[in-house]
Parts: structure tokens; sequence; C-alpha cells
């Protein structure tokens, strides 16, 4: 297992080890001993489970009542995975990172609370996306921003996802800059559509 430190602070790239031979394959996927000492965190709270169908779009989304950290990972499939910071007093407040997860590559990504997140759907098959997160969810305490934000550019590398009705009128993120939430307190309440 190799651990990355990512351009933006709090992010972590994380390279697992994959042993195959003609059966198929082992990952160890989470270690508490090998986490604490690559200084990952060791508690989570809650495994999600989502399957997206390609040209799928979920983002982007965030908590601020108990902000949630996720280590996500890609089982089936390949995501475009995105994590745009939030932190107001961050020196890369609204700076993105991208990179493709899949079952293939065995690449976890951490992202620290504070973070909006976002994936897209790579290829024609469905994909299957792991979290493990160390807050647990709560509906009034969530947010987001429109995935394709002038300001925060992403480069996604599709032209017409499929996204929820509420996905398709997040507010931008010129907004968020505006709102209450940029005092750096993430117990406020979110921007109402």
């Amino acid at each position: 297992m190799q651990v990355i430190d990512l351009e933006i602070p709090g992010l972590k790239l994380i390279e697992l080890n994959c042993f195959r031979d003609e059966r198929g394959f082992f990952i160890e996927r989470f270690n508490e001993a090998k986490f604490a000492e690559m200084g990952l965190p060791r508690k989570f709270v809650q495994d999600n489970h989502s399957l997206s169908q390609p040209g799928v779009l979920r983002g982007m989304h965030y908590q601020f009542n108990q902000p949630q950290g996720k280590l996500v990972s890609v089982i089936r499939g390949r995501v475009f995975d995105v994590a745009v910071d939030l932190r107001p007093s961050s020196e890369t407040f609204g700076e993105h990172f991208s990179v493709e997860l899949s079952a293939e590559n065995n690449k976890l990504l951490w992202i620290p609370g504070g973070f909006a997140h976002g994936f897209c759907v790579l290829g024609s098959e469905p994909a299957e996306v792991l979290y493990k997160v160390d807050q647990l969810y709560n509906p009034r305490g969530e947010g987001g921003i429109v995935w394709n934000d002038t300001d925060l550019n992403i480069s996604w590398p599709i032209r017409k996802p499929i996204l929820s009705p509420k996905d398709k009128v997040q507010p931008s993120f010129m907004a968020y800059k505006k709102s209450a939430l940029v005092k750096g307190d993430w117990h406020m309440p979110a921007l109402q559509l």
C-alpha cells in the first residue's frame, strides 16, 4: 500500500497492492494498523455502496453539518472522481482534484470533510462505488454545487450526463461563496433553492 499526498492538502491517493494468480486476485482494502502508520483515518462509522449506469454523474455533494470524510473506491467499472476544496480558510479553496478510479487500477481516494465530491461513470459498463465515511449521513446537513459550474471549470469527460433532479438545479460555486458557509462555520444552514 502506498499513500500519495496530493497538491490539495488533506486529499490522499492510496494505491493498493493486488496479488493475482490463475485463481483470481486478493486485495487488502483496509488495515487499521497500516492506516494509522500512514496517517490515514481509522474510524469509519458507515459503509455505502452505489451502482451507477453508464452516463450517470452524481455530484457535487457535501455535508456541512457533521462534515463527512470519505474513502472512495470502485469495485466494478470506472469513474472520473472529483473533489473540490470548500474550506474557506484553505489556500486551495475552490480548487479541485480529479482522478480515474476503477476496478482495475486499485486506487482509493481519501477526501476529508470540507470538500464537495462527485463522479461520473466512464465507458459502457455500470460502476459500483464503495465509500467508507467517518460521520453519519445527516439529510439536514447536506448541500451541493452544480456539476458544470463555470468558476470551478471541471473538465468532465462527459457532455450530456444523466443527472438526478436535485443535481440539475444545485446552486453555483459563486452562490456558495456568497453564502454564510464561507465564514468558516460548517454548522450553518445550507443554501436554499
